[in-house]
C-alpha cells in the first residue's frame, strides 16, 4: 500500500484494478524490444520490432514475432549497430501493421523490457502518429530491477553496469546475440527469469510484491 501511495504522489499511473494481486508464476509475459534510429525519444524512429511470449520461467518460442519496419528517417549508425541497411528498411513492414499486432497484448500480458522508458516512449509516439488506440501497459523493466539490486552494493553505479549484456554476465547467463530486436527480447526475458530467482529464490510472488523495486510500472500509451 505504501509503495502504491508513493507512486500516486509521484504522478505514476496506478496499476489497473486486480493487477497487483496477479501471480508472476502464471501471468502471461511479453518481452518486447525495439531497434531505433536514435536514443533521443524526440526523434527516434523504429527500424525493427521483436517480441516473444512466456509464462513462469518458460519462453514460448512458437509465439514470437520479428519484423523490420520501413522508415524514411536518417538511419545514422543503425546499419553499423543493428546490421540493417537502407535496402532492408525499404522492404520492411509498415509501422501501422506492426503496432496493430503489438497493441493486442496490452492489458493482457505483463510486458518485459530492458529500458522500458525508452522503448515505451518511442512506442507511444508511434501509436499517436498512426492514430492507434492502446490500453495502458503494465511493464517490468529489467534495467530498473538491475539498478535496484546494484544499489544494495554500490553507492555509485559502475559505468555500463546495467546494460543488457553486462546484467546477463553478472548473473551467469551465456552470451546472447545483440542488437537484433527478437534476440534482445528473448535475452531480456531470460534475464528476468534469472533476476526473479536471485530476488525471490523461487518463491511465488505477485506483481504488487515488486512495486518496492520501482521496476514495475503502468504506462499510459495515449498522449493527453
Amino acid at each position: 500500500m505504501l509503495s502504491m501511495l508513493k507512486r500516486w504522489l509521484a504522478g505514476a499511473p496506478p496499476l489497473p484494478e486486480g493487477w497487483a494481486e496477479k501471480s508472476l508464476a502464471t501471468l502471461p509475459l511479453l518481452a518486447v524490444d525495439l531497434e531505433l534510429t536514435s536514443l533521443d525519444v524526440r526523434e527516434a524512429q523504429i527500424t525493427s520490432a521483436g517480441w516473444v511470449e512466456g509464462r513462469g520461467s518458460h519462453i514460448d518460442i512458437s509465439r514470437c514475432f520479428y519484423s523490420v519496419v520501413r522508415t524514411r528517417a536518417d538511419l545514422a549508425q543503425s546499419p553499423v549497430i543493428h546490421g540493417l541497411t537502407g535496402a532492408d528498411i525499404a522492404q520492411g513492414a509498415h509501422i501501422k501493421e506492426v503496432l496493430e499486432q503489438l497493441v493486442g497484448y496490452a492489458g493482457t500480458h505483463l510486458w518485459v523490457c530492458h529500458n522500458a522508458n525508452l522503448d515505451l516512449s518511442v512506442l507511444q509516439a508511434a501509436l499517436s502518429a498512426q492514430q492507434i488506440s492502446c490500453p495502458p501497459v503494465v511493464v517490468l523493466d529489467t534495467l530498473k530491477l538491475a539498478v535496484y539490486q546494484l544499489k544494495k552494493h554500490h553507492e555509485v553505479l559502475p559505468p555500463n553496469s546495467a546494460t543488457l549484456t553486462v546484467c546477463r554476465q553478472r548473473l551467469g547467463l551465456p552470451a546472447a546475440p545483440a542488437h537484433n530486436a527478437l534476440d534482445d527480447a528473448m535475452a531480456t526475458l531470460q534475464l528476468w527469469f534469472a533476476q526473479n530467482q536471485v530476488l525471490n529464490g523461487g518463491k511465488v510472488v505477485s506483481v504488487g510484491d515488486l512495486l518496492h523495486t520501482q521496476a514495475i510500472s503502468c504506462k499510459k500509451m495515449e498522449k493527453n
